[in-house]
């Protein structure tokens, strides 16, 4: 079944399939995240090599129960064709409390009917105090992209 924005992605498309995986990845549901992936889809998310909506939804178990009170910002940056790669950051807890930030970037590719078909990640972390925290659950009304977010 076909998933739009399907390729080939002009920037505006880009930025709604863009945002499309901003609202999935927030609302921390495996099997609705997994739906945007094709049956055989390949990741590569920091040293861990996930293949399948079977393993997808594993893998994002796992993470889920380990980063309490995520919350993920996403952007565009650049397109071509059939790709995409964002900038990202979110914000998680562990279960002893403390927080982190994490960054990263994605390469996406996407099938013919907008299923990706292959992700890959590079993910770096840094703990924060919780007074340092400045993302809150899923955008907020007018809230811009990662871009208003500072580097540090």
């Amino acid at each position: 079944m076909p998933k739009p924005p399907v390729p080939p992605f002009t920037e505006e498309s880009a930025r709604v399939k863009v945002q499309a995986a901003e609202d999935a990845w927030n609302t921390r549901d495996p099997d609705r995240v997994a739906a945007a992936y094709t049956e055989d889809s390949v990741w590569r998310n920091r040293d861990e090599f996930v293949t399948g909506r079977d393993e997808i939804r594993a893998f994002l178990r796992r993470k889920w129960d380990r980063e309490l009170d995520y919350a993920l910002r996403k952007e565009l940056w650049a397109v071509l064709g059939n790709r995409i790669a964002v900038r990202f950051q979110y914000e998680s807890r562990d279960v002893t409390g403390q927080w982190w930030r994490s960054y990263g970037n994605e390469q996406w590719e996407f099938d013919e009917s907008g299923l990706m078909r292959r992700r890959e990640a590079s993910i770096n972390d840094v703990r924060i105090e919780e007074g340092e925290r400045r993302i809150f659950g899923p955008r907020g009304d007018g809230e811009r992209g990662v871009d208003v977010l500072p580097l540090r």
